[in-house]
């Protein structure tokens, strides 16, 4: 038979061996010994637990303690959890390595962050398969200063970079990147509707450089489309374009053909190899469908005379280290910019053909034009031809979905490499961020309370991170301020 005695020094056996003092239940100290009494105020039994006691000291026994056991050999020094940090280097690790331009600084880590999409595109072994780029986010939420600073002026300061930017922003009548293209000796590419400014010619034989004859019939197809308020053309209707086409290129005698010459071969079809074996009705449904492209392309030329109704103006050069397709003035409404943007991209294939010396980084504000409506068309077919013109097209825009889930927009969106996301206050919008871009389920909750100049960043496979958007007092004057850039200043 057991006695009280018997239990209490088996279980005093255990509490002495270090190793299985832990599994050993709590010994009954006398309160005078731990220095202390019981609730009646009188001598009594405390239990004293490592977690109860303040500071270093974990003591299981304080008697024990006075000894030299289980006491800490030395006292340790009061320290911060922000001290501690590095002793967790998983934890303050930089997400990215320090190759491309400085974006911006890990909010965990308050490492740096370091990202270029060509040079990861380029690097060994390859970062990133697409050097395209979306950058998402609310009106002021400061997805524009992120574009001009990490994606236009700091590129340009590594050796064979340039840059072309389809600048719809306006400052004082005129493009907010004007002033920065002034500084590198050229003027900004002026686009208007009162036939002041710049034109651009459909048929420009620079797109048919870029693209053939298939590029812009398909551009011709994409205007059309844009004109109609998206409305895709019938095929009668894509057969009368290209017909009409391929009849003004052979009456262009050495000169280049612009739009107003296709106009009277639309509706007109002639007797040749292709249509002799045409049944009445079919030459007449081929007549209709081309006067109604016609009738489109006419109501087109007559809204914005001088913008498309001409040939491409001596100003339109890519020549210099930063180029503005200044596209601020076009109404908001209407095809203009869309149309522009179409036309200025293939046109910017045909002279990139011939000009590989640099890597080019193209930015689509208000991008949406591109990729949200038909002209996504255009891009999804030239992507590969622009990846080997080293393009890196970078997509600012405000929000995801309005873009439809099987358009070639989406397609676009899904093979961009490089995701920046700025604040999307609607939880709709933050969580088709989250879905698209594959981040961690959290993370949509985050999107939707960014502050200001802070961003969730992806690139290639890597996690998101969440940024904070670094600028100097230059670059802050650059972009908060209507003058922009001031001559003299660093470069």
């Amino acid at each position: 038979m057991t006695t009280p005695n018997d239990t209490n020094s088996s279980r005093s056996r255990l509490w002495a061996l270090p190793v299985l003092r832990r599994f050993a239940p709590p010994l009954e100290v006398p309160a005078a010994e731990a220095g202390g009494t019981d609730a009646a105020g009188s001598r009594g039994a405390v239990e004293i637990v490592p977690w109860a006691l303040p500071g270093t000291p974990l003591r299981t026994q304080a008697a024990a303690a006075r000894r030299g056991f289980y006491a800490p050999a030395l006292a340790g020094a009061p320290t911060t959890t922000r001290q501690a940090e590095i002793l967790n280097t998983a934890l303050i690790g930089p997400p990215t390595g320090t190759r491309g331009v400085v974006n911006g600084r890990d909010v965990l880590s308050r490492t740096t962050i370091s990202h270029d999409p060509v040079t990861a595109y380029n690097s060994e072994p390859r970062e990133v398969s697409s050097p395209n780029v979306i950058v998402m986010g609310d009106v002021g939420a400061g997805k524009s200063s992120h574009t001009k600073c990490n994606y236009v002026v700091r590129p340009l300061l590594l050796q064979g970079r340039r840059g072309v930017v389809f600048d719809k922003k306006d400052q004082n009548g005129e493009g907010e990147y004007s002033n920065v293209v002034r500084h590198y000796g050229f003027e900004p590419i002026r686009f208007t509707t009162d036939g002041t400014g710049t034109t651009l010619n459909l048929l420009d034989p620079m797109i048919a450089r870029g693209t053939g004859v298939k590029g812009q019939t398909r551009l011709l197809n994409i205007v059309t489309r844009i004109a109609r308020g998206d409305q895709p053309l019938s095929e009668w209707e894509e057969e009368a374009l290209r017909a009409a086409l391929r009849r003004t290129v052979g009456q262009a005698h050495g000169r280049a053909p612009v739009l107003a010459d296709v106009l009277p071969n639309l509706g007109l079809v002639v007797d040749d190899d292709d249509y002799r074996t045409l049944s009445a009705t079919a030459r007449d449904d081929l007549h209709k469908a081309g006067l109604s492209v016609k009738w489109t392309l006419n109501g087109l030329l007559d809204e914005y005379a001088g913008l498309l109704d001409g040939e491409t103006s001596s100003t339109v050069d890519l020549s210099g280290k930063l180029t503005s397709f200044d596209i601020s003035q076009l109404p908001d409404d209407g095809p203009a910019v869309p149309v522009v943007m179409a036309i200025g991209n293939m046109w910017m294939l045909g002279r990139l053909r011939s000009e590989r010396t640099s890597a080019t980084t193209v930015v689509y504000e208000e991008g949406w034009h591109m990729i949200g409506g038909p002209s996504a068309q255009l891009i999804k077919a030239n992507q590969k031809l622009s990846r080997g013109l080293g393009i890196s097209n970078v997509f600012v825009m405000h929000k995801g979905t309005d873009i439809p889930k099987d358009s070639p927009g989406m397609a676009i969106i899904q093979e961009a490499q490089t995701v920046i996301v700025y604040r999307q206050s609607r939880p709709e919008d933050a969580l088709w961020c989250q879905q698209t871009f594959g981040f961690a389920p959290e993370t949509a909750r985050t999107i939707e309370t960014l502050a200001d100049g802070h961003y969730i960043f992806k690139f290639g496979s890597h996690p998101e991170a969440h940024v904070e958007h670094i600028r100097s007092e230059w670059e802050r004057q650059l972009t908060n301020t209507d003058e922009g850039l001031s001559v003299g200043t660093i470069f």
